[in-house]
């Protein structure tokens, strides 16, 4: 009878501990995560977690605040692979290489969405008739004589229509991108 009741309850605790992790694993991820700079290191990290609650699974009911003490957990964790980091200049170094692919990555999404506002700016200043066909071709994929058949206009029209929209948006980024870059560089 005590095995059974053994088994019960290890078979209990398993339950709650899954249902513990699959609460907050993501959450205390990207807490990890946004403190460290490091995918790898954040999973490491919550690994660590999950490993020490798996530990101590038989007092889980005694803990009050779940959610407190695994952040608690988490940010100690942190606290230790940042002082490891700070005395191994080996992985202080990784640490750095990490936080500046990420501020990379920040900026080319900036100049990206910049960059789509100023082309956006470019087809807003179309001939109402000419942004329609351009917008049907680019964004809705649709060919020249599906486009035609739409507006019911001649295949030639769509594609003369078409030429000079590009030609226009091309000479407006050349224009504009010039004085971006420069007003960006100036800012600097």
């Amino acid at each position: 009878m005590d095995s059974k009741t053994d088994h019960n309850t290890e078979k209990t605790l398993e339950c709650l501990f899954s249902e513990i992790f699959r609460q907050h694993e993501l959450r205390l991820y990207t807490l990890a995560f946004r403190l460290t700079k490091s995918d790898q290191l954040a999973k490491d990290i919550i690994q660590d977690v999950f490993l020490k609650l798996w530990e101590h699974r038989t007092q889980i009911h005694t803990i009050h605040n779940m959610e407190a003490w695994l952040y608690r957990l988490t940010e100690n964790r942190v606290i230790d692979f940042l002082r490891k980091a700070s005395a191994d200049l080996r992985l202080k170094n990784t640490v750095w290489t990490n936080m500046q692919q990420i501020v990379n990555e920040a900026e080319l999404y900036v100049s990206a969405k910049e960059y789509s506002m100023i082309i956006q700016k470019a087809i807003d200043q179309l001939p109402p008739q000419r942004r329609l066909i351009y917008q049907m071709n680019k964004d809705d994929g649709m060919n020249y004589q599906q486009i035609a058949d739409e507006l019911q206009i001649s295949r030639h029209t769509v594609k003369n229509q078409l030429f000079t929209a590009v030609q226009s948006i091309r000479r407006f980024l050349a224009k504009n991108v010039k004085l971006y870059s420069l007003f960006f560089l100036a800012a600097q």
